[in-house]
């Protein structure tokens, strides 16, 4: 889960320039226990490959230039997008539009132009990494976490850019707080969420309890990729995380 951002955004101009950056206890082995019991530790796959320019992203993030030698970013061999944690399927029993089957089939964010249709459900590898969208321009929900709209974390990611261009997630690290999301579901009815906070994190430094911790809100997480591409790997080296809360 290629045209660059300028330096006031990432939307419109293709420079050969790339991966801008952006400006933005518990023991590791007593988190994974805490986590693992909880039922909220997985692995998730960051953010799937690039196209030919970088770009990245977090909130505000100016250009940077890249090598004049990069590989061109292809995806993954294994399909995934790189390395960051996720939830496992939660512990509760489903009530409510999870109990009745219901499923988001959508995800609409006005600012940011983002209108994208046939959510596909993602599950997890066999590494347990979540696989991301095979199609750079197809949208995602973890399907074994909480429904949009129900209480806890809800899980929607999407690729960055594609070596073809921006993706559905491109302009994510654009969204301030206070902006909408909307994500239609299977029984006609429409959650509208709030962003909260844009957060951009190392994928060998990924927050997991901060991001897919038990929360009592019926709480939305978009995720997708930023900072510097990493051409070995072929992956980017961070994730953009945006917080949201359904009104």
């Amino acid at each position: 889960m290629n045209r660059s951002p300028s330096s006031g955004g990432p939307a419109v101009t293709r420079p050969h320039r790339a991966a801008s950056r952006g400006r933005r206890a518990r023991s590791p082995r007593r988190l994974a226990a805490y986590l693992a019991g909880a039922g909220l530790l997985a692995a998730l796959a960051g953010c799937g490959a690039a196209g030919t320019d970088s770009p990245a992203g977090a909130v505000a993030a100016p250009p940077a230039p890249a090598s004049a030698t990069a590989t061109p970013p292809t995806p993954r061999a294994d399909g995934s997008w790189g390395r960051v944690t996720a939830p496992q399927s939660p512990v509760a029993a489903p009530t409510g539009g999870a109990a009745a089957g219901v499923v988001p089939t959508g995800v609409r964010i006005p600012s940011i132009g983002v209108d994208a249709t046939g959510l596909i459900p993602l599950a997890l590898m066999a590494n347990g990494e979540l696989e991301a969208p095979k199609d750079f321009d197809r949208t995602g929900w973890y399907a074994a976490g909480t429904v949009p709209g129900e209480p806890g974390p809800a899980v929607i990611a999407a690729h960055v850019d594609s070596r073809d261009g921006p993706a559905v997630f491109f302009r994510l690290r654009e969204l301030t707080p206070g902006d909408a999301v909307l994500v239609p579901r299977s029984d006609g009815s429409t959650v509208t969420f709030r962003v909260t906070g844009v957060e951009r994190y190392p994928k060998n430094a990924f927050p997991t309890q901060k991001v897919h911790g038990p929360t009592p809100d019926r709480a939305l997480r978009l995720i997708t990729c930023g900072g510097s591409f990493d051409a070995a790997k072929r992956s980017y080296r961070d994730n953009v995380v945006v917080y949201a809360v359904a009104d």
